[in-house]
């Protein structure tokens, strides 16, 4: 089926830390400049916002019993905080990422992990259809296949990210949905321990997530994510993701081999046209076979004309809904790959690029704003306005057209 997707699909390019969890890929809902701190040790702030956001969780039906009991305990984390403001700065290649999210260690990991639990995967994916395999793969970046869950509070977590201001609209949100899924008896304040982020369980839901989407899968009268049985987590990702709307017997995408004189244009925009145009092109997968007849696709370059390319389908999308960075899905995708027991890459990455600091996409933006190529903010944020501005001066340049904003890009533009 023809899609248009609608998707700012260049968050590779940004610079990436470890696999985010869905609270991390959302965009900031407060101006940094708003922000309610004038110190991040101010303990004295946070209990002043914990008192104001009681009537407001009140008015919302939490109890007043229910919030005096859970907020006590709460306490500002300064950890937390710093976790999440340098996720701006933070800056990795794709190859630097996908080396430790689909490391051999992680792949025997996985095949142990779907062995003492085949029976459980296989359910799931007969009830859910969706690859099984690729829940493994989240399960694996999410927690080490439940071996890392976090051992942050996460009331406490959710609490300082809504005094801290930056993001306090959809923090708060998630904090009077934890708040009432504590009043309803769904868990446990000792259960709740989690990710920086808020993120908890096997697969990493936030509570918004976990109280759309989660499932009693065996049956007990409980949707419990929490704990060592990974039985409710697993299917609950399954669920995530048939409701993204996952398709059955369909790949998330595939490593291509572009012809010479591959127009690179006509990457990266997301827009899926049919294998036919694809096919007339010369485009074949990475090991020369010609691409399947009935779908549709996009070619994507997250390293540039450079690095593998790669053609995702529908699939991918769904996948993206669970975290909306490129790096992240096409590990979970790879991962899934190898579990099955696929090859690795075909195309060798390009490692002797290295990421951008922030301070250089920073510089790179104004280059390309004093050169009229960009409009907007230098805000070291790279984006599709950014990439399109890339494209016109490699193409100004007489330069290979990939749009893909890398060292040697700002070098040039640093030339008079």
């Amino acid at each position: 089926m023809r899609r248009f997707w609608v998707i700012c699909a260049v968050a590779v390019m940004a610079g990436l830390c470890a696999p985010r969890t869905f609270a991390q890929d959302l965009e900031p809902q407060a101006e940094a400049g708003q922000s309610m701190m004038d110190d991040l040790g101010s303990v004295a702030g946070f209990e002043a916002w914990r008192t104001g956001f009681r009537p407001r969780a009140l008015a919302q039906g939490v109890s007043a019993g229910l919030f005096d009991q859970a907020m006590a305990q709460t306490r500002f984390l300064p950890e937390v905080v710093a976790r999440d403001r340098k996720q701006n700065e933070f800056s990795k290649t794709i190859w630097d990422y996908l080396d430790k999210a689909v490391s051999e260690d992680r792949i025997a990991a996985g095949q142990r992990a779907l062995r003492k639990n085949a029976a459980l995967f296989d359910q799931i994916e007969a009830h859910y259809h969706v690859d099984k395999y690729t829940v493994l793969a989240i399960w694996g970046l999410e927690s080490a296949y439940g071996a890392v869950r976090g051992d942050i509070d996460t009331l406490s977590a959710l609490a300082t990210l809504s005094y801290e201001g930056r993001r306090a609209v959809f923090f708060e949100a998630e904090l009077l949905t934890l708040l009432k899924i504590l009043q309803r008896g769904a868990a446990k304040p000792a259960q709740l321990r989690g990710s920086w982020a808020g993120a908890m369980g096997h697969t990493q839901f936030m509570p918004s997530s976990y109280e759309r989407l989660a499932v009693d899968f065996n049956g007990d009268g409980s949707r419990n994510i929490w704990d060592d049985d990974p039985t409710d987590a697993l299917a609950s990702t399954a669920a995530y993701l048939a409701d993204a709307g996952w398709t059955p017997g369909q790949a998330w995408g595939q490593e291509l081999r572009l012809p010479a004189g591959f127009d690179y244009d006509l990457a990266g925009s997301r827009t899926q046209r049919p294998m036919a145009f694809w096919r007339g092109l010369g485009v074949e997968t990475a090991e020369g076979a010609a691409l399947p007849e009935a779908n549709w696709g996009a070619v994507i370059l997250p390293a540039g004309a450079r690095g593998p390319a790669f053609m995702v389908y529908d699939n991918f999308a769904a996948i993206e809904s669970y975290n909306k960075a490129d790096a992240y899905v096409i590990a979970v995708g790879h991962l899934s790959d190898r579990l099955r027991g696929g090859a690795g890459f075909v195309q060798a990455w390009p490692r002797d690029l290295r990421a951008l600091t922030l301070p250089e996409k920073i510089e790179m933006q104004q280059r390309l704003l004093v050169r009229g190529l960009l409009s907007g903010a230098a805000d070291g944020k790279i984006g599709p306005l950014t990439v399109a501005a890339v494209k016109a001066f490699q193409r100004s340049s007489g330069d290979l057209v990939d749009g893909y904003p890398c060292l040697p890009v700002l070098q040039a533009l640093r030339q008079p």
